[in-house]
């Protein structure tokens, strides 16, 4: 089993690194992107000990506890 996590800042949060790729893609040509939002991605293996409830319940615990700062990130997993 697998978990994918993805963590992006929250809206309204300042993304200067987004800014600085939507800059670079505009500098090289790219036209018609209005904005980019970095984030980070995480695929976690899971021993398969548990069914997929449990495991989408204990990797969103992670995700907020030690992948994600609740403050100013949000998350999303899915388990495939």
């Amino acid at each position: 089993m697998l978990a994918k996590v993805y963590v992006t800042l929250k809206n309204g949060v300042l993304d200067p690194q987004g800014k600085t790729i939507h800059h670079a893609a505009e500098a090289i040509g790219y036209q018609g992107i209005s904005d980019v939002r970095q984030g980070k991605y995480f695929e976690i293996s899971l021993d398969g000990s548990m069914d997929a409830a449990t495991a989408q319940s204990q990797v969103e615990k992670f995700a907020h506890d030690v992948l994600s700062n609740p403050v100013i990130e949000d998350y999303t997993v899915e388990i495939v």
